[in-house]
């Protein structure tokens, strides 16, 4: 007989979640604890990594929080070193680094001919080279030369399936992140095995910081036009509330998916199944 319990136990593993000062970051901190994980909390900022980690102490989990800029490889392998020296290895990483912003969005009054190329390109490099690449060299690296190899679990999106209006250097970074994460499932596979998994979760639509401006309205914070239209092509009929990713997390992080590698599942409410009729 099987031991369901087993298979999804995390006690004993050490989790890295880049990003995990944000609202969905900082809900898979907590989702992966419940399971058993020790938690090494990264964050730019230095504030929200600490006081994330602090909770997370008081609730029984060894956890500590790190300052990070993920845009810049040398202070993620500096800050990779310290999660080494704090935890002793690192079992899975969760690269929840990403986002949008206003200045890389098209409008009534802004086309896509007048996006300013800076800030396309931090978008892109925000959630491709920060969200995913950067981490998963340090980090992967780690774990090809550790005995015990471990799980890697990148954040997509929506604009996985396809492209939504208004954000192209999103749409197109989180594009690249799934297909990205394919590739490197592939490679550390026929390099080393099982040893290292490589998958992705493709949220649909949650209220962060980051989409806030273009689902509700800031002055009665009722939903928008955009708002409106994504609850009309979601089936469940509502924005997903973080503590909906828990559940697929600690699916990919623990044996229960060990013959899994390289897809992105969506957790979405059926929006990326529902044609619109």
């Amino acid at each position: 007989m099987y031991n369901a319990t087993e298979m999804f136990d995390l006690k004993g593993k050490d989790a890295v979640i880049l990003g995990g000062g944000g609202i969905l970051g900082t809900e898979m901190a907590k989702g992966l604890a419940s399971a058993g994980a020790n938690i090494a909390v990264g964050d730019l900022r230095k504030e929200a990594a600490e006081r994330l980690a602090k909770e997370l102490e008081e609730h029984g989990t060894m956890a500590k929080g790190y300052e990070v800029n993920a845009m810049d490889k040398a202070s993620i392998e500096a800050v990779c070193k310290q999660i080494i020296e704090d935890f002793g290895k690192v079992d899975i990483l969760v690269n929840a680094v990403g986002g949008n912003m206003k200045e890389a969005t098209t409008s009534d009054t802004v086309s896509f001919f007048d996006l300013p190329k800076d800030a396309l390109e931090k978008v892109i490099n925000l959630n491709l080279m920060a969200g995913s690449i950067l981490p998963c060299q340090v980090f992967g690296k780690v774990m090809a030369e550790s005995e015990t190899g471990g799980v890697i679990i990148n954040i997509s999106s929506m604009n996985y399936y396809r492209p939504l209006t208004r954000t192209p250097g999103y749409a197109a970074a989180k594009a690249a992140v799934s297909n990205f994460t394919q590739w490197l499932a592939v490679n550390l596979a026929q390099a080393y095995g099982d040893k290292i998994r490589v998958n992705a979760i493709a949220p649909g639509f949650f209220l962060t910081d980051q989409n806030r401006f273009l689902l509700t309205n800031p002055e009665d914070g009722k939903l928008t036009k955009r708002g409106e239209q994504i609850i009309e092509h979601t089936p469940m009929g509502r924005f997903g509330d973080p503590a909906d990713l828990i559940g697929t997390l600690i699916w990919l992080a623990s044996d229960a998916s060990k013959f899994v590698t390289g897809v992105t599942v969506p957790v979405d409410g059926g929006f990326s199944a529902y044609s619109g009729v």
